[in-house]
C-alpha cells in the first residue's frame, strides 16, 4: 500500500519527493485539478524571507532558502535542470510608529542570533540608499541582507511546484488526477483510530498506510472526515502588475508600515504590488479582482512612498488564495490529533512556497521515523489548537 497525499500543490508534491527519495516510500498524491488553474502554488507572488518574529519560522525559511539555491542540484531528473529565477535583493520593513519600530529592533536581535543578516536603517540611511523613497513619516527600516546562511528575495513559485512534481515523478511517485470525497477508517479516533483507504468521487478506493492533508484552503474539509476542525480557510488576495515611469535602482520588496507591498519585476519599470488579504469573506470568486483595493488603497499609498509612482498603470492583475490558519496565521504540520496514521501539512497563510522545502523534509522523516531528525517542526503542531496555545508571529504579510 502506499502513502495517500490529498493535494499536488507545492507542499503535497514536496512531502511526496522527501518520501519517495529519500524514505524509499510508494506515494500516490491525488490532485483534483493537475492544471493548477487556481491552485494557490500557481497564483502565488512567490517571495521568501527570514524576517520573521519566531525562531521556528527563520529556521524553516533558511533551510527552504538553501534548498532552492540549489534546486538544480536537489530536483534535478535526466530530462530536466530546473531554473525558478531566484534573486535576493531583499525585504525592506518600514517602521512609522515607536512601537513598530521597538519591534523592528527585537526581531533583529533575534535573527541575528539565528545567523541572518539584516540592515537596520535609520531615515538619513534610507535616503542614500534609496534616494527614490519618501521616508518623512519612517522611523526606522530593517532591510534583508544576503549572506551564506540568510537571504531574501522572490522566484517562480510555478516553476518551483513544477519542479517538485516532475522530481517526485521520476522518483516513482503517483499523480492522479481525481477528487478526493471521502476516508475509510477503523477504530475510534479518541484512541487512535486509523485511514484505511481514501475515496474518490469516481468512486475508486486508495488503499493507505498513511494519508497526509496538504489541500491548502480547502484542507478543513479533508480534516472534518477525521472529525477535526482545522482552521484553516480560503482567503482572496490580489495582485497588481504594473508599469511605473521608470525603474528604481536596487529596489527590494519593500513593504509599507500600512501593509501594501511592492517589488520589481524582470522588464524594466514593472512591479508586482498588494496588500494584506481581506478577513471577512470566504471563498470569494477568483474571477472578481478588486480593482477598487489597487484604485483606493494600494496606489495611493505607494504614490505617497515613492513619488515617481503617482502615473502607474496597471497592466494585469489576478486573484488567489491564501490558505489562512486563522487560528494564529502559521502552518500546521504533523499528525492529526486522535489518528494514528493521519498527518496534516497545511494554512501555511501565504507562507507555504517558501516553506516547502523544509517541511516536506521535515514531516517526511516524522512520517518515516517517528521524529523530526533534520528541523524541528514541532511548534506547528496542531495540538497547539486545542491547547490554546497560538504560535505567534509578528511579522505576517
Amino acid at each position: 500500500m502506499s502513502v495517500v497525499i490529498v493535494g499536488g500543490g507545492v507542499m503535497g508534491a514536496s512531502v511526496a519527493w522527501h518520501l519517495a527519495r529519500h524514505h524509499n516510500r510508494e506515494v500516490v498524491v491525488l490532485e483534483r485539478d493537475t492544471s493548477y488553474a487556481l491552485a494557490s502554488s500557481a497564483r502565488s507572488a512567490c517571495a521568501i524571507r527570514q524576517q520573521f518574529s519566531t525562531a521556528i519560522n527563520i529556521r524553516v525559511s533558511q533551510a527552504s532558502l538553501a534548498f532552492y539555491r540549489d534546486i538544480a542540484v536537489h530536483l534535478a531528473t535526466p530530462d530536466d535542470r530546473p531554473d525558478i529565477g531566484l534573486v535576493e535583493p531583499g525585504y525592506l520593513y518600514l517602521a512609522a510608529t515607536e512601537h513598530g519600530a521597538a519591534q523592528l529592533r527585537a526581531q533583529h536581535t533575534l535573527q541575528a542570533s539565528l545567523g541572518v543578516s539584516t540592515a537596520l536603517l535609520t531615515p538619513p540611511e534610507l535616503c542614500a540608499r534609496y534616494p527614490w523613497m519618501q521616508v518623512d513619516d519612517v522611523l526606522l527600516g530593517s532591510l534583508g541582507l544576503s549572506t551564506a546562511t540568510s537571504g531574501e528575495g522572490w522566484f517562480d513559485g510555478y516553476a518551483a511546484m513544477q519542479a517538485f512534481r516532475r522530481a517526485a515523478i521520476a522518483e516513482g511517485v503517483t499523480f492522479v488526477e481525481a477528487e478526493a470525497t471521502g476516508v475509510v477508517t477503523s477504530g475510534v479516533a479518541t484512541s487512535g483510530a486509523q485511514v484505511d483507504a481514501v475515496v474518490t468521487r469516481d468512486g475508486r478506493h486508495w488503499p493507505t498506510t498513511q494519508l497526509v492533508i496538504a489541500a491548502g484552503a480547502w484542507s478543513a474539509p479533508v480534516a472534518a472526515w477525521l472529525g477535526v476542525d482545522l482552521p484553516v480557510r480560503a482567503r482572496k488576495r490580489d495582485v497588481f502588475a504594473v508599469q511605473a515611469a521608470e525603474s528604481l535602482p536596487d529596489a527590494p520588496l519593500l513593504i509599507d508600515p500600512s501593509g501594501v507591498w511592492c517589488r520589481p519585476e524582470r522588464a524594466p519599470g514593472q512591479f508586482l504590488c498588494g496588500a494584506p488579504p481581506r478577513i471577512d469573506a470566504d471563498d470569494v470568486p477568483l474571477d472578481a479582482v478588486d480593482h477598487a483595493l489597487f484604485e483606493e488603497h494600494i496606489w495611493p499609498v505607494l504614490a505617497s512612498r515613492i513619488p515617481s509612482f503617482d502615473a502607474l498603470r496597471v497592466i494585469s492583475s489576478w486573484a488567489g488564495y491564501y490558505e489562512m490558519n486563522t487560528f494564529d496565521h502559521n502552518g500546521l504540520v504533523g499528525p492529526v490529533p486522535g489518528w494514528q496514521n493521519a498527518f496534516a501539512a497545511c494554512g501555511f497563510s501565504g507562507h507555504g512556497l517558501q516553506q516547502a522545502p523544509a517541511v516536506g523534509c521535515g514531516l517526511a522523516e516524522r512520517m518515516a521515523t517517528g521524529a523530526y531528525r533534520s528541523i524541528d517542526l514541532s511548534p506547528f503542531a496542531l495540538t497547539r489548537i486545542a491547547s490554546g496555545q497560538p504560535l505567534l508571529e509578528q511579522n505576517v504579510i
